[in-house]
Parts: C-alpha cells; structure tokens; sequence
C-alpha cells in the first residue's frame, strides 16, 4: 500500500455530472445532457489540471428509491474506460465501486484493464453500498457487505501484484507495479478502520463523526508513518458574481476571494479536495472549471512546501 500524492501536495479532483443523477446533487440541466456534454466536462477538468474526475457505481435502483436516486447511474468502468480515450493526465477514479456486488477477479480484471488502457492513470475506489434493496436485487448478502468488502480489497490486491491467481492466469497485467491504487470510501467508524487498514487512501462522504481534524489525525495516527492519500471536500464553488441563485453557502467572488475562502483546506492536511461548480449548462461548468484550475487553484496552493 502506497500513497500517489506527493508528500505535502494539495490536488483536487470532480464527481463528473450527468453519469448519476440523484436527486440530491443533480443540477436541471443534467436531464437533457448525454455522452457529448459528459465528455466535455471531464475534458475541461483534464485541461484545468484535474488531479482525477470521478464517477459512481449502482447497478438498478429498485423502486421506489429512483424517486430519489434517479434510475440513471452509467456503468463505472465502461464511463471510465471511454473517457480514458478522451483524456490525458486526470486519473480515473470511482467514487465508489461497490466491491459487494461483484467477484473479486472480475473487478481485478476489470481495473488492471482500465489502468493499462489509460497508462496508469486508474484509481479504484471502494465501498460497501448502502442501497439494501439492490443488495436483494442481486441476491447479495446486505448484513454481511462489511466483511465481503474486506476480503475483496485483500483479493484484489492479490491479483494486482501476481499473474497468477488459484493456479490461474489473470493478463493483462496493470500499469503500477501491484496494481491501481485503493482508496477506501465512507466517514462511518468502520469505514474510517478500513481506509487506516487496507486503503491506499480515504474518501470521505459526509462529515465523520468526530469531525476532519480529529478524523485526520486518527488516520495518520493509525497508519504508523505509512503514507495515505486523504481526501476532504468542501462548499460548492462559483468563481465570478452570479446573477442567479447558486444555493447556500456557495463561494463566490474574485479568484482572489475564493481562493482565500478555500486556503483552510490547504492548512487541514488533506492531500485531495473534492470541489463542485453550481451551473446552468455544461458550458457554464467548463466556464468554471478553466476559471477554477487557471486563476483559483494555483493561489490556494501558494506558499505550499
């Protein structure tokens, strides 16, 4: 297990619009949007210096659940895969594979795949799925997913680092040496284990328990000097003055003045942040994104070590 980000880096990453669209973060032009405006964003994000872009992961929403979460959830590897072709430097992340819901060497074949395809630029993340109902659906054991999903990060690992599986053989062979890296998803105690435990990583999704900086300290704690890649997200981002309603507690203003909103992030010892862009069309996202990554970000991240 190894970190990517280098020591004392601060980097920021996206979950891409249109590929999932709940109710809860799913902005109104998203509905009539397809594969083009998908590309589009994930290539402004890949220009403005993106350090990855990030999709998610259901099979079918049963129902009634797609009231809320929506039915549209595009396949993981196949989005990641596809938009590999169309970028150059942004990792591809997911955010987060359910390991749960599939075999072990399938999505070790899967991602090996992904990483040689996009010259290494995979990054595997992981969770338990929350979702009991889809668990039925797939004939899947809910109480038990905890355990599942720590036998299949030591499985997949495995079949990362050796191309012989149980006496079989698993090519081609990922990019890294012992494969994509693993980043553990979830701000539960039991996730929180996980990532000090077996992630390469940690993603945090909603605020822990006992808040960032103690959640932070904790990991580093329990890591025993061995490095992580840890992750923090933030308000939504609107670079500029809108002249429409952006929602609450979004930053807006000046390059200058959003940067200086955004500075804590830089001082909370995270190595990622995950940003999100109120908008009204894929255009105006892009807008923001070459805003963000060309006048924002590099004031954030100045006077870093």
């Amino acid at each position: 297990m190894t970190s990517i980000i280098p020591d004392g880096d601060l980097v920021w990453g996206l979950q891409l619009p249109i590929q999932s669209q709940s109710t809860i973060f799913v902005q109104p032009w998203e509905d009539a949007a397809g594969p083009a405006e998908l590309a589009e964003v994930a290539e402004a994000a890949d220009a403005a210096g993106a350090f990855y872009v990030a999709v998610c992961d259901h099979v079918a929403i049963p129902q009634p659940h797609d009231e809320t979460m929506s039915g549209v959830w595009y396949d993981t590897v196949a989005t990641l895969s596809w938009l590999a072709a169309r970028t150059t430097r942004t990792h591809l992340l997911s955010h987060v594979a359910v390991l749960p819901y599939r075999h072990a060497l399938v999505t070790a074949k899967a991602w090996s795949t992904l990483d040689l395809l996009s010259g290494g630029r995979a990054i595997l993340g992981v969770g338990a799925g929350h979702v009991e109902a889809e668990f039925e659906l797939l004939a899947l054991d809910f109480a038990g997913r905890g355990r599942d999903l720590d036998d299949k990060i030591s499985r997949i690992r495995a079949a990362f680092a050796d191309e012989i599986v149980d006496g079989a053989v698993m090519a081609p062979r990922p990019v890294r040496p012992g494969g994509p890296p693993i980043w553990v998803g979830g701000s539960s105690p039991a996730a929180i284990r996980r990532a000090i435990r077996l992630g390469d990583g940690w993603l945090p999704q909603g605020p822990p328990e006992a808040g960032m900086k103690a959640t932070i300290e904790l990991i580093r704690a329990g890591r025993d000097g061995r490095p992580i890649d840890i992750g923090g997200f933030c308000e939504p981002i609107f670079v500029g003055s809108p002249t429409w309603d952006v929602g609450p507690h979004t930053a807006t203003g000046s390059p200058e003045q959003v940067a200086e909103r955004l500075g804590r992030y830089a001082r909370s010892g995270i190595s990622h942040l995950q940003v999100r862009f109120p908008s009204r069309s894929a255009a105006e996202l892009v807008e923001q994104l070459t805003r963000f990554g060309g006048e924002v970000w590099p004031a954030v991240t100045a006077g870093r070590p």
